[in-house]
């Protein structure tokens, strides 16, 4: 019998991640309905639960400008280093 340790592993999920990790750093978003787009700017990668209405998991950017426009949600390129930095 071996008393080397069995390794433990977990998996976290968080709902609307991106979307609630932009607006931690900029609290003035509380209210603001948001999405965040991929590298390219090119699709919606998050979406806050305000702008989950309106705005399709994976809806390309420039099909959905006028959608944003007209419910007020404020789109965000997408900031990688910004989501696995570890807190100051």
């Amino acid at each position: 019998m071996s008393n080397k340790p069995t390794p433990v592993f977990g998996l976290a999920d968080g709902n609307a991640f991106y979307a609630s990790c932009e607006r931690v750093f900029r609290p003035d978003l509380a209210k603001v309905p948001i999405v965040v787009l991929s590298s390219n700017d090119g699709c919606v990668i998050a979406r806050s639960y305000d702008a989950k209405p309106y705005v399709k998991m994976g809806a390309p950017y420039f099909q959905i400008k006028d959608v944003l426009r007209q419910y007020g949600i404020q789109a965000f390129s997408s900031n990688f280093a910004l989501y696995v930095s570890p807190p100051l």
